[in-house]
């Protein structure tokens, strides 16, 4: 009678969420709880969503955030221990997150399409990614679940989090899935979002990372700004100001040698001398250093490079940077201007850190020039001036780049899960 009762919750369930979203589309339903649940994580304790909020603009709120092992959302979140570590980079916005522009994801880039690999994607796991996902933003999603910082766990806390100890992707996605079929509203989910799930046996990790990313893609999707209109044909849609920022973004200014296209963004890696904030990557000066793109390709030529971002929405997204170094886009851009200046005289105060968390000194790279000096060596940044005027203009500019339903996206929050552990602390 029990199993009856159980069943017929998660068939009413499943009929609950057809009819009731305005697409009936139930693998985005699937993809929507995946993303809220914090079954995903080896202790239970956080979601994609507590780095990645509606109410944050898909970011967390701060340049480094806490991950594993925290406690509320944004500059609220605060570490329940004081040997929290936190997630040495910061948690990047996900607008357009499955758009085609987007070939690697991270900022280092390591989860790329290369065809050379079965899988058609070079990553981590190499030959041990999983067949069956159907994007690269599905094979991306994949990782943050392995992370002992943003989701595993630490070693002996719980057995994803030993399995992230050894590296053991297999054996974390497996644990994953044996998780969420467990759930019956989640098998029966899986069935309706998927035609060739007929039982929990027939559940891969493929098709939790190709629900979860199907979600991403549609839910943060950004392609109304005044910029598109603009476009578009409709001159009007863009201020004066807005226009002669846009000039000096594609002109003077030089910032589309990187940020080029309709997305701002050329996919490649380079140096712009951001201040060393964060406990890094454990390498370097301290073990406390994080050499970009060159941990992926071994390359000395990709040290302290990290990806060009999109600057879709960017206006909504601070902190900005690989490790969120500045909060203020005018502090960035002046950045771009006068990286000897800016690296030199950075204080701390212009990153937003948890209040507690922080089991680093953050200062002890900045305190050290000459550990600066190999930072600003390989900048790759044109030489620009710019006068205050025109910087107003850009950041104009860049105030168009802002899609206005991306202003309010609490309609994506779950009120519960099936796991029915806690949606929003």
């Amino acid at each position: 009678m029990k199993k009856f009762k159980k069943l017929l919750i998660a068939v009413m369930a499943v009929f609950c969420l057809s009819s009731s979203a305005s697409s009936g589309d139930v693998k985005f339903d699937l993809g929507r709880f995946l993303f809220f649940d914090k079954i995903l994580s080896g202790n239970k304790n956080i979601s994609c969503a507590s780095c990645h909020h509606p109410t944050l603009a898909s970011g967390d709120g701060l340049s480094l955030g806490i991950g594993e092992g925290g406690i509320g959302l944004g500059t609220q979140r605060t570490a329940v221990n004081s040997l929290i570590h936190l997630v040495p980079r910061n948690s990047p916005a996900l607008f357009n997150v499955g758009q085609s522009f987007i070939t690697k994801y991270f900022h280092d880039g390591r989860v790329e399409r290369d065809f050379l690999y079965p899988s058609g994607f070079k990553s981590p796991a190499d030959e041990d990614l999983p067949d069956g996902l159907d994007s690269l933003l599905a094979a991306q999603s994949l990782f943050p679940i392995t992370s002992d910082v943003e989701m595993a766990g630490g070693e002996f806390e719980n057995t994803i989090g030993d399995a992230s100890k050894e590296k053991n992707f297999k054996k974390i996605w497996y644990e994953i899935k044996t998780r969420l079929i467990s759930i019956p509203e989640y098998l029966e989910l899986f069935k309706s979002s998927f035609s060739e799930v007929n039982s929990a046996a027939d559940v891969k990790i493929a098709h939790y990372a190709n629900a979860i990313s199907h979600f991403q893609r549609l839910a943060f999707e950004a392609l109304n700004s005044p910029f598109d209109e603009y476009l578009e044909g409709n001159l009007s849609s863009l201020s004066q100001d807005q226009v002669e920022g846009m000039n000096l973004f594609y002109g003077k200014a030089k910032c589309f040698e990187c940020h080029r296209g309709r997305f701002q963004t050329d996919m490649k890696f380079h140096s712009i001398a951001l201040p060393p904030v964060g406990p890094g990557k454990g390498v370097g000066y301290n073990y406390q250093d994080d050499f970009g793109r060159q941990l992926v390709t071994s390359d000395r030529d990709d040290k302290y490079k990290f990806r060009t971002p999109s600057l879709r929405n960017v206006s909504l997204t601070a902190p900005y940077g690989h490790n969120g170094a500045y909060s203020n886009l005018e502090k960035i851009i002046r950045h771009h201007l006068n990286p000897f200046e800016m690296l030199y005289s950075y204080n701390l105060s212009e990153a937003t850190l948890p209040v507690n968390g922080a089991v680093f000194d953050p200062e002890i790279i900045l305190r050290n020039n000459y550990h600066l000096n190999q930072i600003f060596v390989t900048h790759d940044l044109p030489q620009v001036e710019l006068a205050d005027e025109e910087i107003a203009k850009i950041i104009s500019f860049l105030n168009g780049l802002t899609d206005p339903t991306s202003l309010n996206l609490n309609h994506l929050i779950p009120v519960s899960v099936p796991s029915n552990l806690p949606v929003n602390d």
